[in-house]
């Protein structure tokens, strides 16, 4: 024999608030004081007044950023990836000297980090001074592009 057994629905039809308690209980978004960040002014909104979100980019870009120079340190210049610049054809080797154009790679600064892997001669926009002595001291040169100037290879050469 079947027992039919009523839905508890059914039990509740007729009543202002289907077992929820006082009718100004459970009724949605407005007993937790509104939806997202509302409610965030004098009164009842005490933590939500410190959920200052920001949402994209806003404030400057420094000057050093939006120059368009993009520099290389010294310690780049690896030999094995010296040896895959050859390669990959955007290098190539003199004797025991690596001949590299920066501009073919998108340098245009060379700065002084680090200490170059091999003998490396490059050609560069701009170089730092330090940059340019430990390149030298490695047994190598820079040559400035824009003013025509070369370091020579040791300091014996250029007395």
């Amino acid at each position: 024999m079947v027992v039919r057994t009523r839905k508890k629905v059914t039990k509740y039809r007729a009543h202002t608030t289907h077992g929820g308690g006082h009718r100004k209980k459970r009724r949605g978004a407005g007993s937790r004081g509104g939806r997202g960040n509302a409610g965030s002014g004098k009164r009842a909104g005490q933590k939500k007044a410190g959920q200052h979100r920001v949402f994209g980019k806003k404030g400057f870009l420094p000057r050093r950023m939006s120059s368009g120079a993009k520099a290389v340190n010294l310690h780049y210049f690896t030999l094995k990836k010296v040896e895959a610049l050859v390669l990959a054809g955007t290098a190539a080797k003199e004797g025991d000297v690596f001949m590299i154009d920066c501009a073919k790679l998108g340098f245009t600064k060379l700065l002084g980090t680090g200490k170059p892997g091999c003998k490396v001669s490059l050609t560069i926009a701009a170089a730092s001074p330090k940059a340019v002595e430990k390149v030298s001291n490695a047994g190598g040169k820079v040559i400035v592009s824009g003013s025509e100037e070369s370091v020579p290879a040791s300091k014996d050469e250029s007395a």
